[in-house]
């Protein structure tokens, strides 16, 4: 995909990565496709070779690089698979909370080896009876002394079974009105008692991102775990989500972009009545109407529009 705001230094990094991963990934896929995970070797080699969480500050041990390189980095792992998702969530959906919104201690303590690789992160909001609405969610953590105590259910939770570290979306004042006002976000680490982990969930694709339940059966949580403040857990959520949003529309663009490339590929090498299928199209060129030479938002392929068909040129 090509960028107005990508600059020489980001298309650089763009092949540098493409390398790695031609290397390192995509020989592996169909095999993590079938194991039904990524491997956290990969992670390590990710964070050993600076392609985990770019945006965060050289003083937790990152880069900090501007988001143009966060959206490279989705686009040439969507290219591998969209099995791949994982990583992007954890580099551009998960982190950008702590960094936002944790204390400096919270900080220190997780940010480097989400930059590592060490440590894997997710977020966990849908509940089997709530998804979009975030509101309804029925999680509950009561503060007793200077711990939380978390009860409820997660599912369809993105890296749930390899998850070093979850930020949980939990009600801390249930009778809060109205009860958004009540929700705040706690992180819990995996090995907390009273936190474990169910089924990982079968998906029709994106098979080697683990996808899981989660439970919390009073599960004790320091209440320095707390994310910003108590009761404005919806409130960040909100915020945070555009850049979730953004950043699964990256990935969808670049997954439609390998899509036409490959169908194009075929069209043309697939023969069929002795000549490629491609030339079967209506092609009616006494009428036809030419279109700009662009795929809409790659602007990599062109294609002509011939009376009501497509020709690919």
């Amino acid at each position: 995909m090509q960028h107005p705001y990508l600059t020489a230094e980001h298309e650089q990094f763009r092949r540098a990565l493409r390398r790695f991963l031609e290397q390192e990934a995509a020989p592996h896929f169909e095999t993590w496709e079938q194991e039904r995970r990524v491997p956290r070797s990969f992670w390590k080699r990710m964070g050993e070779m600076g392609y985990l969480c770019p945006g965060v500050p050289e003083a937790y041990g990152g880069a900090g690089a501007d988001f143009g390189y966060s959206a490279v980095i989705i686009e040439e792992l969507e290219r591998v698979g969209s099995g791949m998702v994982g990583i992007g969530l954890h580099n551009d959906i998960v982190v950008p909370y702590l960094l936002a919104y944790g204390t400096e201690e919270q900080r220190r303590r997780w940010l480097p080896g989400c930059v590592s690789g060490d440590i894997i992160t997710a977020i966990a909001m849908t509940e089997p009876g709530a998804g979009s609405d975030l509101a309804g969610i029925r999680m509950t953590a009561s503060r007793d002394g200077n711990h939380y105590v978390l009860n409820g259910q997660k599912t369809f939770i993105t890296n749930g079974i390899q998850a070093d570290l979850v930020l949980v979306a939990c009600k801390t004042d249930p009778q809060a009105n109205p009860p958004h006002r009540g929700i705040s976000l706690i992180w819990v680490e995996t090995g907390t008692p009273g936190f474990s982990r169910g089924r990982q969930l079968n998906k029709v694709g994106q098979h080697s991102q683990d996808t899981a339940e989660l439970f919390f059966e009073d599960c004790r949580v320091p209440a320095a775990n707390l994310l910003g403040e108590e009761g404005r857990g919806f409130e960040y959520m909100m915020e945070k989500l555009q850049q979730e949003r953004l950043v699964v529309a990256i990935a969808a663009q670049t997954a439609m972009e390998v899509a036409l490339e490959k169908t194009i590929e075929y069209v043309k090498q697939r023969k069929a009545f002795g000549q490629p299928i491609s030339r079967h199209q209506r092609d009616h060129e006494d009428h036809h109407r030419e279109e700009p030479g662009a795929v809409r938002g790659a602007g990599r392929h062109r294609r002509e529009r011939w009376d009501g068909g497509w020709r690919v040129a």
